[in-house]
This record gives C-alpha cells, structure tokens and sequence, in this order.
C-alpha cells in the first residue's frame, strides 16, 4: 500500500480524524486516482490511525481537499464500505467501522502480531487454573494422560472489539502465570521472559460454525463462521511447551501466506 502519514496525535471517535492525513497520490500513474485513495485510508485503518467511530466527513470536503472528482472519491469510499470497513450513517455520515486483522502465517503471538500493527490489543482472562489432562492435551504436549496442566481461556480485542477467544495449556511447572500479567501482555512474550526459546510449531488452520456460547463471547450471531487454529508450539530443545484451540472471527481476522514455486 501507498505510505500515509500522520500527525502524532491520534484522534477519538467521531472525530474527523481524515483531516489529520497527509495522502500521497500519483497521478502520473496507471493505478487509478480512486484506488490510490482507498489503498491509503485502508492502510490508515488497519494501523489504528484512523479508528472505528472516527468519521472521514463528506465526498464533497474531501474531494475539494484532495482535487479528486467527486465521483472518485465517492468510487474509493465505496470500495472500502463494500469491505466492511466504512459504514454510511444517516445524519452522522461515512464512519470507521474496523479493519480486518491479517495475521503472517509464522511462529508468533497474537498478541505481537495486533501490538505491532497499531491494532491497540487488549486481554480478558476468563479461566487460569490446573487441571487433568486429557487424552488429546496430553498427546499433544507428551504427557501422561490425566497429568496436571494449567490451562488459559482469554478473550483478546482490538479497539474495544472481540477478535478471538483463546484456550491455552501448558506444564505447570513451566513458569508462573499470573492473570493481572496476562491481562497486560501476551503468552509467547512471557515465555520468552522466562527463558523459554520458543523454536518451532505444529499448526492447523480450519473453519466451522459459532456455538452459542462462542457467539455471545465473540459478538457473532450463533453459526457465524469462524477460523479455527490448532498450535504446539516447542522450544530450542524440541520439548513441548504449549499446546493452544483457538477461534477467530471470520469477518475480523485473516491469515496471510506467501507461497513459493520449488525450484
């Protein structure tokens, strides 16, 4: 995407926080004027500048600001809205609804991936106790079945929105886990605190519909469709070190993959 700058101050919202955008478009170029635009509020969205209930003010503002035609920036504004990331409100205008979070397909936290692109991520801890493990916790983290683990449930948000719902086991004696710490920063970070070379994953990646109780923990409607990832991460001396379920909303989260042709 087309760099966008911003001013240091982010604003709050309902703000017209577009004013504070500097947009570098190339009319020079073969991309089209509308395309440039929508690129360069998309990138303003998804790292946070421009936030959900900040509004863009009207087509005719904004194309007089930028000298684009009207209709091209009623076209660039309407690519976004049909991505779900503005939403036209009578009497209160073109608003930010929020951006889809896309996520690289490497041995990282969730927690890291949303923190470094400006996603402003936050954790509710529902669940931090030990319990039994069972036949398939065990086989994933080489334990005996019924073996004591500490398992995590956390709810993690991006600007006050649910984004996914977490459960996470690990060996008890691995390292303390306290819930005020994991409400304030992420699981592999306090892994790596502790010592712990995360080196290597197992994952799969799959897709089903939203239970009731995952649908009113994620503000989905119950059969919305969600992402599932299964995980064992393991450490630089190939040991087991943690095994995660995760769902994520399909309509808040992607994963990204580059492929490449074998030589």
């Amino acid at each position: 995407m087309s760099p966008v700058h911003r001013t240091p101050q982010r604003t709050a919202p309902g703000d017209r926080a577009v004013d504070s955008l500097t947009f570098d478009l190339d009319r020079t170029s073969p991309v089209p004027l509308y395309y440039q635009l929508a690129q360069q509020l998309e990138a303003a969205i998804e790292h946070g500048v421009l936030a959900p209930g900040n509004l863009l003010g009207n087509e005719v503002d904004l194309s007089v600001r930028l000298g684009l035609s009207r209709p091209t920036v009623r076209q660039a504004i309407q690519s976004l809205v049909d991505k779900g990331l503005l939403v036209r409100r009578r009497g209160v205008g073109t608003q930010v609804v929020h951006s889809q979070v896309k996520r690289p397909l490497e041995l990282s936290s969730l927690y890291d991936d949303l923190e470094s692109a400006g996603q402003g991520p936050s954790t509710r801890v529902l669940r931090n106790e030990r319990i039994p493990a069972s036949p398939d916790v065990a086989a994933a983290l080489g334990l005996a079945e019924g073996t004591e683990v500490t398992v995590l449930e956390r709810l993690r948000s991006t600007h006050g929105q649910p984004v996914a719902f977490l459960c996470n086991y690990l060996p008890p004696a691995l390292l303390e886990l306290p819930t005020e710490r994991l409400e304030s920063t992420g699981l592999y970070r306090m892994l790596r605190s502790a010592g712990i070379a995360l080196h290597s994953a197992r994952q799969s990646i799959g897709a089903r519909s939203a239970t009731a109780e995952e649908a009113a923990l994620l503000d989905e409607k119950e059969g919305a469709a969600l992402l599932t990832m299964r995980r064992t991460a393991y450490d630089d001396t190939g040991r087991p070190v943690e095994y995660g379920s995760h769902v994520y909303r399909a309509s808040r989260y992607a994963f990204d993959f580059q492929l490449l042709v074998r030589p």
